[in-house]
């Protein structure tokens, strides 16, 4: 058993009897603690990627403060609720300087990594607009940016420039394409920011991170009861969460298509819920996102395989690059199918 976490369990419950990682996340470390009582979710915030864990922290007690004034019967997510540390902190500050937080562990739940059914496509659009729907009273400005920068696609390609100044892309069919793709593609990259800019779009609390496996469903798969990782729920877009579920439910894995039909089920249901505040220019927007998060996230892990691996985790020296070599062929995709997206959003605004 490693013994850093367990000591840091220890911090949170005296009675630690297992303690095994949890998860495939790319960022944080978790582990499912095993107690005489009940278990938790123990994580070590990563403070390379959250400069200021504190917020994160001070973000989700606004968040689960916030659901709790809500009348529980029109509640229809749990969201994981932060437990206090044995002395009675809401974190716990290791001799490295690195954050750990303790949160409930939801039982008899289980998480996706790929769609098999319609009724699941259509619980994912429902989870994310009902979450977006019960968080649409919060004024942005008081919730903390726990990421700077997240999602702002000119800064990562401002990155990925300052990178090439210094590294080359190397003699790779597959970085060619990326460098080649990128170059033909840079002209949708301002286009999110600068309505934003404008006041076209308005921030609105996201929760930042809303792929698949983010979504817990109960023990038969057939309804979704939470929204976990929480660690970017900040003031954003809510376009930017639309796009990157989208990214990761609709992505074929194996042809790197997007599917249109799961598309069509997802955007349905969550526009069920999201309607209620949902603008006319939200609409506008929306095949913008849909295309823009998977060419930010393969420029993300073009621009980190350049770098070395630095950011994301990885299992070979190339992964980033085959990571990022999918999510342009995804974006091929999209682009491909652009008329019947739009033809889509038209038909669901109506």
């Amino acid at each position: 058993m490693n013994a850093l976490p367990y000591s840091i369990a220890e911090q949170f419950s005296s009675a630690v009897l297992e303690l095994t990682p949890l998860g495939n996340g790319l960022i944080n470390d978790t582990f499912l603690v095993i107690t005489a009582s009940k278990p938790f979710v123990l994580q070590r915030i990563n403070s390379a990627v959250f400069p200021l864990p504190q917020d994160i922290i001070t973000n989700l007690l606004k968040l689960t403060g916030h659901l709790a004034q809500k009348d529980l019967s029109t509640v229809r997510l749990k969201i994981p609720a932060l437990l206090k540390s044995i002395s009675g902190q809401d974190a716990y500050q290791d001799k490295n300087q690195d954050y750990w937080r303790a949160l409930d562990f939801i039982d008899q739940t289980l998480s996706l990594e790929s769609l098999t059914d319609l009724n699941q496509a259509q619980q994912v659009g429902f989870a994310l607009g009902h979450f977006h729907r019960l968080v649409s009273d919060i004024e942005p400005r008081l919730m903390q940016d726990t990421l700077p920068g997240f999602h702002i696609t000119p800064h990562y390609f401002q990155q990925y420039q300052t990178v090439l100044t210094t590294v080359k892309t190397g003699s790779e069919p597959e970085s060619d394409y990326c460098a080649a793709f990128i170059k033909q593609h840079q002209v949708i990259i301002n286009h999110l920011e600068l309505a934003k800019a404008q006041g076209v779009l308005k921030l609105r609390i996201i929760h930042g991170d809303p792929k698949l496996n983010n979504f817990l469903f109960n023990a038969d798969s057939t309804q979704i009861i939470s929204l976990i990782d929480l660690d970017t729920v900040q003031p954003g877009l809510v376009h930017y969460d639309i796009g990157d579920c989208l990214r990761s439910c609709c992505h074929i894995s194996e042809t790197n298509h997007f599917d249109l039909t799961l598309c069509e089920v997802i955007l349905k249901s969550y526009l069920a819920e999201a309607q209620a505040f949902f603008s006319s220019y939200d609409y506008q927007y929306l095949f913008t996102a849909i295309q823009l998060i998977p060419f930010e996230l393969g420029l993300r892990f073009y621009t980190d395989y350049l770098e070395g691996n630095k950011y994301f985790k990885v299992t070979h020296p190339h992964h980033n690059l085959e990571r990022a070599v999918a999510q342009f062929e995804l974006c091929e995709s999209i682009l491909a199918q652009e008329t019947a997206i739009k033809d889509l959003i038209t038909h669901l605004k109506a």
